[in-house]
């Protein structure tokens, strides 16, 4: 890098035009009316949130989302993505495995639907009471059937109250609810229980004679059966019932009408059709009986059907486009779940645990709002492979420098996946420079440690990162073995007060500042491949913790002066235990310059003694007076 001539620019020749793909705007107006539909505002070219009147962004008037939610829903086409999904003729989903989560999908509040059923009988029997026949068969089919359905209906609604049924009916429910076969077992008994009710009822009317000549009646009022049309009309809800179930299918429910229709239309037309002739000799007069009685209930039993059937349809379609949009609502809020656990798991990899829960807390920030924390007592690490760059090099064998790329990613996912070990759970790691690995210790804020505790208690952390030091280094000879490389590594480690923080609101970086980064930095520079070197002061809170050390000497660190280092040698033996003698002060005599430092001396010698020229094309360019130090 010796020899190189810079040059300042000045001004530019050729102005840089924009190009934008995405909207051309006219104006700022139109790039102010751009921003204010996307809910954020553009100023000083600044692209800022909007805030309301509460201090809240990004957010509209509810009733105007409500709004806007309501012509979404309105807009959307229905039909359209039934017939995608679904087959013409049973509506059934195309997808099995969607149609079999149909079929199982137990709607809350769903078996109330059954109620309808027990409510037909006792409707009809209090009518019946009081217009049609009372027997003894009537009263026996009426009273068995209202009991069975009652005590059945019971069973399956007892999930939907469970703060009112004890807990063994709540099981039982259950058990009725969530088995398919049972839930639609149930809705057919309960519809051919009503409908074989009502068609009882219909046998036990009396016609005494044997022709409409003779329509004379019981001598007990109680068995006449004045009104046998009733019976057509009871019919109606008990198709309205029918109809009701939400656990049957409409083909199902439509073949289950046909039943219906067809038994009381035999009863019209051969069982009661005297007694119906004999109703309509009671109304000669009345001009709505244009055909006979028991033709015309049996038409309006089979229009009510048709009805009903096309009305079934409608409502099962409806469900399944319902179920269809609900699968994919839940479809997306599982998509955005996973993108939100993707999203907190990045940035909790970005930031530390106690940094990422501070941004993600439940207390909306904005995005301008920095965060620091000071701390008193923290060590720094610095491990570098010194010999790495003599192994990069962008040729061709090694696709362009993207092999040794990848290596070094190799090596530091092996260092990171120490960091998961619970052992070094309280190490943070910094960042990463190059082939320089940064760490630190004592930056977790919950730990509370009182200024009058042992060495051995505050800085046990600091001895933490003395362990992680040295796992980094077998970790390493572990990638040599396997690569047949021989990278070592260098490092530093100092420790005492720095700043943490956030910088960035776009892209967040967490990094800490101070004298004692500064210091474990030159540790590393200035030390030997294949050692860790440490300051005095270092040294000496160290060797509480049974770390052995080899004085190196007196070195000359850039900005601070000369400093007393030593190597660490090994825990438990192996190196003596001495009094780390103090630093000078600055202004001494120079005993050590750095490597680094001295690289920097020899490229700016040689830089003052080449003077190149460069020409670029569309910039002006002025020269500097004087050379500039690499």
């Amino acid at each position: 890098m010796a020899g190189i001539k810079t040059f300042f620019i000045v001004r530019t020749i050729v102005p840089y035009n924009a190009q934008s793909d995405v909207k051309d705007f006219n104006s700022d107006k139109d790039l102010e009316d751009f921003f204010e539909d996307k809910e954020v505002s553009f100023e000083n070219g600044v692209i800022t949130p909007v805030e309301d009147n509460g201090g809240r962004t990004g957010r509209k008037d509810s009733e105007d989302f409500k709004q806007r939610l309501r012509k979404d829903l309105m807009n959307r086409d229905g039909h359209r993505d039934l017939v995608k999904h679904t087959s013409f003729v049973t509506r059934s989903f195309k997808d099995k495995q969607r149609e079999y989560n149909y079929t199982h999908n137990t709607e809350s509040f769903s078996s109330i639907s059954l109620i309808g059923c027990p409510l037909v009988i006792i409707l009809t029997s209090i009518a019946q009471a009081f217009i049609l026949p009372n027997d003894s068969t009537s009263i026996m089919s009426v009273g068995i059937s209202s009991w069975f359905l009652i005590i059945i209906t019971l069973f399956t609604i007892a999930e939907a109250f469970p703060n009112i049924f004890p807990e063994q009916l709540l099981y039982i429910s259950k058990i009725m609810n969530y088995s398919v076969i049972m839930r639609r077992l149930l809705a057919v008994v309960f519809i051919l229980v009503i409908n074989f009710a009502n068609f009882v009822d219909m046998t036990s009317c009396i016609v005494v004679g044997s022709n409409t000549s003779n329509c004379s009646t019981s001598d007990d009022p109680g068995e006449a059966c004045l009104y046998p049309s009733y019976f057509s009309h009871m019919a109606v809800l008990v198709l309205i019932a029918a109809a009701l179930p939400f656990q049957l299918s409409h083909i199902m429910k439509a073949a289950l009408l046909f039943i219906i229709v067809d038994t009381h239309t035999f009863g019209n037309l051969y069982l009661i059709r005297k007694a119906l002739d004999c109703e309509d000799l009671s109304f000669p007069a009345d001009p709505a009986r244009i055909t006979p009685g028991k033709y015309t209930v049996s038409v309006m039993l089979g229009m009510i059907c048709i009805g009903l059937m096309v009305l079934m349809r409608h409502m099962e379609c409806a469900s399944r486009v319902l179920f269809l949009w609900k699968t994919e609502a839940e479809e997306q809020r599982e998509r955005a779940s996973d993108m939100g656990r993707r999203n907190e798991a990045l940035v909790y990899n970005i930031l530390p645990p106690h940094v990422a829960v501070h941004f993600l807390g439940s207390r909306k920030r904005q995005h301008e709002e920095l965060y620091s924390q000071s701390y008193a007592e923290v060590g720094v690490l610095f491990a570098s492979m010194p010999n790495f760059s003599d192994f990069y090099s962008e040729e061709t064998v090694n696709n362009q420098g993207l092999e040794c790329l990848r290596f070094l990613n190799e090596v530091i996912s092996d260092f990171d996946a120490l960091l998961e070990l619970p052992k070094f759970q309280d190490i943070i790691k910094i960042k990463t420079i190059g082939s320089t690995y940064m760490a630190a210790s004592g930056l977790n804020p919950t730990r509370v440690v009182k200024p009058d505790d042992p060495t051995e208690v505050r800085w046990a952390h600091l001895a933490l990162l003395v362990d992680f030091a040295l796992e980094l280094k077998k970790a390493l000879q572990s990638i040599n073995e396997q690569s047949f490389n021989h990278f070592v590594l260098k490092m530093g480690i100092n420790h005492g007060p720095i700043t943490a923080g956030v910088i960035g609101a776009r892209k967040p970086h967490y990094d800490i500042w101070g004298n004692t980064v500064n210091v474990a930095s030159r540790m590393e520079s200035t030390g030997k491949a294949g050692c860790i070197q440490v300051t005095a002061e270092t040294c000496e809170i160290l060797q509480s913790f049974g770390y052995t050390f080899e004085q190196r000497g007196l070195v000359a660190v850039k900005g601070k002066g000369q400093l007393m280092t030593y190597y660490l040698i090994g825990k438990g033996g192996g190196g003596g235990v001495f009094t780390p003698q103090a630093s000078p002060q600055p202004g001494g005599e120079r005993i050590m310059e750095t490597v680094k430092e001295e690289e920097e001396e020899e490229e700016a010698q040689a830089a003052a003694d080449s003077d190149q020229t460069a020409l670029l094309n569309n910039v002006s360019i002025k020269p500097i007076s004087g050379l500039v130090d690499a």
